[in-house]
């Protein structure tokens, strides 16, 4: 396994543990963390996992961009900077296994927009957000503008845009920004409890659920119907076979994962 020196990686049962670890820094996201990120999906990949989970060390899920890294960026260099980070972001979506997001701490900025890109999201009762590049005279780079508002809705992501203002997990969760709120200290328990539960699952379902759903949301709705009867058929004649007959013959089926 690949060895890092700003994040720690850990692969047991198939579950694949993620955790951001510069809390001296509130886990920033610098340019090697950022490509250590990239690293570790392609070692989590190659170990077969079939759930990964992201959290942070310390106080911090993550802090936004590493501000001393990128002030002196020029226009050019800046835009192949971030347009790398948005690619590695983007990979989370892509993976065709869940990714669950366990907020500990401070989630802010870029570390927002990382969250932002896993399939699940679970805050600790301590987690705290905001997304405040404007009151550093920037706009968010990692794709918040486009996924914050595909969330929570256009008129509640400009809000936080606007105003910079922080908010807690009962916030995001009236706001739909995370599905679950857990008390601090039974955050990945929870997350691994889920994914245990995930794991009981057919695989290749899960993964093909995954990518109907996030390519359908892009879609005209009819086409995202089409779309979504294509991968039932695929489903039907493939994994579907062994689940129905389990249910038919009243026993376990065997995903053979």
């Amino acid at each position: 396994m690949a060895e890092f020196n700003h994040l720690k990686l850990h692969i047991s049962d198939k579950i694949a543990t993620l955790t951001l670890s510069r809390p001296e820094v509130m886990n920033a996201l610098c340019h090697d963390l950022i490509e250590e990120i990239n690293t570790a999906v392609d070692t989590v990949m190659d170990n077969k996992a079939k759930v990964l989970i992201i959290t942070g060390e310390g106080k911090s899920f993550a802090a936004g961009a590493d501000i001393a890294e990128i002030v002196s960026l020029k226009e050019e260099e800046a835009r192949r900077r971030v347009s790398r980070v948005q690619h590695i972001f983007n990979r989370f979506a892509q993976l065709p296994i869940p990714v669950i997001a366990a907020l500990n701490g401070y989630t802010i900025g870029g570390g927002l927009e990382l969250a932002l890109s896993c399939d699940i999201r679970i805050a600790s009762d301590k987690a705290q957000f905001s997304m405040p590049e404007a009151n550093l005279g920037v706009v968010p780079g990692g794709t918040g503008t486009q996924r914050l508002s595909r969330i929570i809705g256009l008129g509640n992501a400009l809000h936080w845009f606007f105003t910079c203002d922080k908010f807690n997990a009962d916030d995001a969760l009236r706001l739909r920004l995370i599905q679950q709120i857990v008390n601090h200290d039974e955050l990945m328990d929870t997350a691994m409890l889920m994914a245990k539960k995930i794991l009981t699952k057919s695989p290749e379902a899960i993964s093909m659920i995954k990518e109907v759903t996030r390519t359908g949301i892009e879609m005209d709705f009819y086409k995202g119907c089409e779309a979504e009867a294509k991968m039932f058929a695929k489903s039907l004649v493939g994994c579907g076979q062994e689940g129905l007959n389990a249910f038919l013959e009243k026993r376990k089926p065997n995903w053979n994962n």
